[in-house]
């Protein structure tokens, strides 16, 4: 939704496209472009300014589905923009994208920004290094104008890589990383796009919500909303045990009405940078084991696609709340005709035990919400 403001100067300032009412004088941004003067009014009127006095409606950015793997969108850095292709990842908090001072093979492969092409990029001396389950990268960090779903947030903190090792990042089909969780686990302690979208008050509600389509198209990231429409009944409101990641409590998970994992409580992370459902490989293991999995030599665990009717559901008892994932959601039906299991053991420590991680295979099934202003999740079934 875009509001149709009165002023013209009001949807200069922000960047918003709208129509405006009908006026006899030219329009300042006509004015201002008619005499060459309109992308530099632009960088030296960042949204925030008007955006203190008229709070945005809620602005979505499209996700493409690559295979049930990752969810990517688009953002644009610089002025004028560069356009990256970024994981929206609420396992992490950082942004970061491809330097031109970058030579690895992973570099190659991708787009990288150019400072020099950026009038508004400013550069610093501060390093950044960020590991994750699969890959990594060694950089630097800079600042400069970043868009993302009609937003554009200045002065924003990201990172911009010199290293990308291994082979992980070069198959990839993003860019880089645009991290949603929390400022904490933030490397350098750079401040996440979206605390400076609540801190330069670009959004109307400290909130934003996901939804992961299993089709190609129609998946998104709602900045500053929800939308009822794509979830059925009432969103279950689920306090968060740490402000790290996007970490809740989970009671037990069951299968056939028995523990199978978790029989005494765990906690969990909502990631939608996770394209399968992990955990510690016990419990994991059990799953694996009640499914009849078999592991096969490239790593993955496969199932008789024969028995999916047969399987029962796995809940996820959160917060006193059941989450059922019925077996279509948690087997994969590859096109060779194959199934594999939706599961995989990964050990991530922390202070509180091993994580499990609700990754895309649980957020399919689940319209996300993430409330930094009440600190909570909320889920509700996705339609």
């Amino acid at each position: 939704m875009r509001w149709l403001l009165a002023l013209a100067l009001v949807a200069v300032a922000r960047g918003l496209v709208g129509k405006l009412k009908l006026r006899k004088t030219k329009s300042m941004r006509e004015a201002l472009s008619e005499r060459g003067l309109l992308q530099d009014f632009l960088s030296k009127h960042p949204p925030s300014l008007a955006a203190k006095y008229f709070p945005t409606a809620a602005a979505s950015e499209p996700l493409a589905n690559y295979m049930d793997l990752e969810y990517v969108g688009t953002v644009a850095i610089g002025t004028p923009a560069q356009e990256f292709a970024v994981l929206f990842d609420t396992g992490s908090s950082n942004l970061w994208v491809p330097s031109i001072r970058c030579s690895s093979e992973a570099c190659a492969d991708h787009r990288r920004y150019n400072p020099a092409l950026s009038s508004t990029y400013r550069g610093t001396t501060d390093s950044i290094s960020i590991w994750y389950g699969t890959g990594s990268m060694v950089g630097y960090l800079a600042y400069d104008t970043v868009r993302v779903a009609n937003i554009q947030v200045s002065n924003q903190i990201f990172g911009l890589s010199v290293v990308e090792p291994g082979s992980f990042l070069y198959y990839m089909p993003f860019d880089g990383f645009l991290g949603l969780a929390f400022p904490s686990i933030s490397s350098s302690n750079a401040t996440p796009v979206f605390d400076n979208m609540m801190s330069q008050g670009l959004v109307s509600q400290n909130l934003f919500s996901i939804y992961l389509s299993p089709n190609e198209n129609g998946s998104f990231v709602m900045f500053g909303g929800i939308d009822d429409t794509y979830f059925s009944g009432n969103l279950s409101w689920i306090p968060l045990s740490s402000e790290t990641y996007w970490q809740v409590k989970v009671d037990s998970i069951t299968m056939y009405g028995r523990p199978i994992a978790c029989p005494y409580g765990c906690q969990g992370i909502v990631d939608s940078g996770t394209s399968l459902l992990a955990g510690p490989p016990a419990g994991i293991g059990n799953i694996q084991y009640e499914l009849g999995a078999a592991q096969a030599k490239n790593g993955s665990y496969m199932v008789n696609c024969d028995f999916i009717s047969r399987l029962p559901d796995i809940i996820f008892i959160i917060n006193g709340i059941p989450f059922p994932l019925p077996p279509q959601a948690y087997i994969r039906q590859l096109k060779d005709g194959s199934c594999t299991s939706g599961f995989a053991a990964f050990s991530l420590h922390t202070a509180a035990g091993d994580l499990w991680i609700l990754g895309d295979v649980f957020l399919r099934r689940y319209y996300s919400v993430f409330d930094r202003a009440n600190n909570m999740v909320g889920l509700a079934p996705a339609l």
